[in-house]
């Protein structure tokens, strides 16, 4: 099937392949990018003209999602193209099965050039790239460290979203062969916590005011994983890290740290910063924390948590704006260097992140805005200009849709589904109707439950596992801002009924059962109950460790 199609379309099949005339491919992903904050999705928060281009040019997708919202599990899962208890990533403490092929590697096999610049998260020497530098772990904002390929471990004085840029277009200029056909992988660390915005935008974004969404003050009633979650920006957030304040003027309001090591993690991202860069931040934000001092007396907590919501969006969007306009020189030099014709663009995120909605930041919960990640793809006379997918589609897919484009066997083992279909508007080719999600990275930071979910478009069924052990039913027509439990409701009796068929159907399709998810329960356990398990605090995770040990017994 698949090769009939590269026949038809693309003129070329994979028995006898003209490597030339394969595309380019160029993959731009950044990390916990809300899919709100992208002006072609939603206006009302941020303008961001240059990522809109590629919907402009080509497709914006309204139903992605991820299988797993969380960093590491997410990127293995796009460079598989299989789920989290396949490739073993199942959290960011678990190790990735290096045994994985990934496609990368089969692009390099087949005569693609390969090229990876900026965060990866996870693995010091990433598979199938002719190039890279990455970030070690989850870099710095400023004056960052990169691994790389060539020339071992440097630093670079500047910007992180400005020099995974320049390294970005220094390939492709200097490094790249100009009748092979290539694939990048451009990789941002914005906007992920903790956000430090550009200098020449921190004196801006620091004086904005954004709009308030309408769940900011959700109570979580009828929903207990959501109710015990610590992820709420006036309660979980940093003081001095995420909202900087400044540890001083903490001291001198008494106020208490949000978190053990707030004030470190302050330090550490702003004492990178050079003298020039240290006084611009001083210049904007030292403003900021004695005004917020000076009003605080007279505030109430309602109050605070609305200040607190607008400093969050002030840094996070503010990190936004920077990789809005790397993008926008990445797609110039496309374009002046006549490669867009040949060239399939895809800019996503790892996974979708909570602004506000229900009162949170951060992202692992199967809710739509943790759930749902930015998926816009351009290709000039394959992709419709301007058109927009409704269809279900997940990083799952991305290692098969790139084997699809360049016209490379997909492996059997493969979980995905080439997008295709969806792509072209062949619709024939696309049955599916539900996808899967697995969440699995508890107990750990920000207590959410582990639980796993089928979701269609009309509905959600999930089932929160282990400490907590019950089942929600969303109706997402109905309920968008996912508010409410139908599981219980006699109205949805046959509706729960063949959601259930369906979520047993893609845990048999997926290989994943109930022993799988006590394994990895087994496995992580230990770890939390030796402390090496971050951001758990003992009333929680006390409990949590003598239900795991009464299992064990059989209790």
């Amino acid at each position: 099937m698949i090769i009939t199609c590269f026949t038809v379309f693309y003129g070329f099949s994979k028995q006898t392949p003209d490597i030339k005339k394969r595309p380019n491919i160029v993959f731009i992903m950044s990390d916990d990018h809300a899919y709100q904050a992208i002006s072609a999705y939603d206006t009302s928060l941020i303008n961001t003209p240059n990522i809109d281009r590629i919907a402009k040019m080509g497709m914006l997708f309204t139903n992605a999602s991820v299988t797993n919202s969380i960093c590491a599990p997410s990127r293995a899962t796009l460079l598989t193209g299989k789920h989290s208890h396949i490739n073993g990533k199942v959290d960011n403490v678990s190790p990735f099965d290096t045994t994985n092929v990934t496609f990368p590697q089969l692009l390099q096999k087949a005569g693609y050039q390969t090229a990876m610049f900026g965060k990866l998260h996870f693995g010091n020497n990433p598979k199938g790239f002719d190039q890279f530098k990455i970030l070690p772990g989850q870099g710095s904002y400023y004056n960052p460290d990169f691994i790389t390929k060539n020339e071992g471990e440097i630093n670079v004085n500047g910007y992180v979203t400005d020099i995974v840029t320049d390294m970005t277009l220094d390939w492709l200029e200097l490094e790249r062969k100009k009748e092979d056909p290539f694939m990048l992988m451009y990789l941002h660390k914005a906007p992920h916590r903790s956000w430090l915005v550009a200098e020449r935008h921190m004196e801006e974004y620091t004086q904005k005011e954004f709009r308030e969404p309408a769940t900011l003050f959700d109570d979580h009633k009828g929903m207990p994983a959501a109710k015990v979650a610590q992820m709420n920006i006036h309660g979980n957030m940093g003081w001095a890290a995420d909202s900087k304040l400044y540890p001083d003027v903490m001291d001198e309001m008494g106020l208490q740290e949000q978190i053990g090591y707030d004030k470190l993690r302050f330090e550490m991202g702003v004492g990178r910063l050079n003298t020039k860069q240290r006084a611009n931040f001083d210049k904007a934000y030292r403003r900021v924390a004695e005004d917020f001092k000076k009003n605080y007396p007279n505030m109430t907590d309602k109050d605070v948590a609305k200040w607190r919501y607008q400093r969050y969006m002030q840094d996070y969007l503010g990190t936004i704006k920077s990789v809005d306009e790397n993008v926008g020189r990445v797609l110039d030099y496309l374009e002046e260097n006549n490669l867009m014709d040949n060239t399939i663009i895809v800019y996503t995120s790892d996974q979708g992140f909570y602004l506000g909605e229900h009162g949170w930041f951060d992202k692992r919960f199967v809710y739509d805005e943790s759930l749902k990640t930015p998926l816009l793809v351009s290709w000039p006379d394959r992709v419709k200009a301007g058109s927009v997918s409704n269809e279900l589609v997940q990083n799952l897919d991305f290692a098969q849709t790139f084997l699809d484009v360049a016209g490379v066997d997909q492996p059997d083992d493969m979980q995905g589904e080439s997008l295709m279909p969806v792509l072209t508007n062949d619709m024939k080719d696309w049955k599916r109707e539900a996808v899967y999600y697995h969440y699995y990275e508890h107990p750990s930071e920000h207590n959410v439950n582990r639980h796993y979910a089928a979701i269609t478009k009309k509905y959600k069924l999930i089932h929160h596992y282990f400490d907590l052990d019950y089942w929600e039913l969303i109706d997402r027509e109905k309920d968008p801002l996912e508010q409410h439990n139908y599981y219980n409701d006699p109205a949805y009796t046959d509706i729960k009924e063949e959601l259930h068929k369906k979520l047993d159907a893609l845990r048999e399709l997926y290989g994943d059962n109930e022993t799988i998810s006590r394994k990895y329960i087994d496995e992580f356990m230990p770890l939390a109950k030796e402390g090496k398990v971050f951001g758990v605090e003992k009333p929680i995770l006390d409990p949590i460790i003598e239900k795991w040990e009464s299992l064990k017994k059989g209790n």
